[in-house]
């Protein structure tokens, strides 16, 4: 079971959670839990490490911001042991969580599971600060922000648990945004391969990592909600969105959507580079620079040379990684060789996700016809073998969104499905 920081905001919420770890023990469960920090406490925390230096070292940056998972793995283990259950937490250097040494972005190695599986045998319910592991040489590493959800997955995994509940302030992932389409449904499967793709272009349920991990594992990963009432019964008998494998999907025998999903992120950025001498090595000019910055570039389009031997060249870039961008390309004008630069924040990043579409045509020419039907134009395009993405004018998201719902056949007559 894993609980974020929404959920661990408070003495009063700790306390929910308590109760709902018991509950599943209660039916017969042995339980491990990981939590997040509280809501608003690794913010706090990195903003201390950026007063004390701006220019950090990385492992003490971990030291600090590993602290705040360690509070709520303790209050959590009190809050259960002053119901009468018997419960410890288990620090990441405890079990141990032996990572890289990439601090501040680790990755998971192992996991020594011995001890902990002997504890929960034992009845006693192991509470586990999530996003923290250690180096081979003992250093305490973070991995990254929502590494809480890695660090379940891969304690889920460890001690080989038929389940790993992810509880967060939503009870499912729904075909989209509830907030933005009322009549979105709530899904009861999602397969690893469609999670992996929601996650990458806008969903903010889970994190990419723990998707991918879990679907290396095959982990079956379950996303609640940790809002529901004192009375309400256990979570296997109020399922919110099982994550699983395509095999599994297959063997309930449930008729196939053809489109699981809608996302839409409106943290991207385009740039597009005109008049680029259309020559060998002129675009490895222009994206080596932002590789070797680790930026992600994700859509990329290329212009049909014309008549003097010239093209223009766009693509995208996160927002956050914008200036960062700009300033790399400028840097390296004379070497690209372009004549203008021309960058606008103001988009958004339209995507349809499903499984179904490996074996249906149609899917990409639904979504250009439907957007372009309410004058919604498109400024770029990426596939997959799963999903299309289209670059479109950030005012229009909303709209977007709600069209393609439609037009995919998404929309839930009952609005409590």
């Amino acid at each position: 079971m894993k609980f974020g920081g929404t959920s661990m905001a408070g003495t009063e919420r700790i306390r929910r959670v308590a109760r709902i770890v018991q509950r599943q023990q209660a039916a017969g469960h042995e339980v491990a839990v990981v939590v997040s920090a509280m809501s608003g406490e690794t913010d706090r925390l990195v903003n201390f490490c950026r007063e004390a230096n701006p220019l950090y070292d990385p492992a003490e940056y971990d030291v600090v911001v590993a602290s705040g998972e360690q509070v709520t793995a303790g209050l959590l283990a009190m809050h259960l042991q002053a119901l009468g259950a018997k419960s410890r937490s288990w620090l990441g250097w405890q079990l141990p969580v032996r990572t890289d040494d990439a601090h501040s972005k680790a990755r998971i190695e192992s996991i020594d599971s011995d001890e902990l599986l002997a504890s929960m045998a034992s009845g006693e319910i192991a509470v586990i600060p999530g996003f923290q592991g250690l180096t081979a040489g003992n250093r305490v590493t973070t991995l990254g922000r929502g590494g809480s959800d890695t660090s379940a997955v891969a304690v889920a995994a460890a001690i080989g648990a038929d389940r790993c509940d992810i509880y967060t302030d939503v009870d499912g992932v729904y075909t989209t945004d509830p907030r933005i389409v009322a009549k979105a449904r709530k899904l009861k499967y999602v397969t690893y391969e469609e999670m992996l793709e929601l996650a990458s272009v806008g969903s903010k349920v889970l994190q990419t990592r723990s998707v991918s991990l879990a679907m290396k594992e095959k982990v079956r990963v379950q996303v609640l909600s940790s809002f529901i009432d004192d009375d309400a019964p256990a979570a296997d008998t109020i399922p919110g969105t099982m994550i699983v494998s395509d095999d599994e999907l297959e063997g309930l025998e449930m008729e196939r959507q053809l489109i699981t999903g809608i996302a839409a992120d409106k943290n991207e950025a385009k740039i597009t580079l005109t008049r680029i001498a259309d020559r060998p090595g002129a675009v490895a000019a222009i994206f080596s620079p932002l590789a070797a910055a680790n930026i992600n570039v994700d859509m990329i389009i290329q212009n049909v040379a014309k008549d003097k031997g010239e093209t223009d060249v766009t693509f995208t870039v996160p927002g956050a990684d914008l200036a960062r961008t700009q300033a790399l390309l400028e840097a390296q004008k004379e070497a690209i060789g372009y004549y203008r630069l021309i960058a606008d924040s103001k988009v958004a990043k339209i995507s349809v996700v499903g499984v179904g579409m490996k074996s249906h045509a149609g899917v990409a020419s639904t979504m250009f016809r439907s957007l372009a039907d309410r004058g919604i134009n498109i400024q770029a395009i990426s596939t997959s073998e799963i999903k299309v993405s289209v670059l479109i004018d950030e005012d229009e998201t909303e709209l977007a969104v709600r069209v393609l719902h439609t037009a995919y056949g998404l929309d839930s007559a009952d609005e409590a499905a």
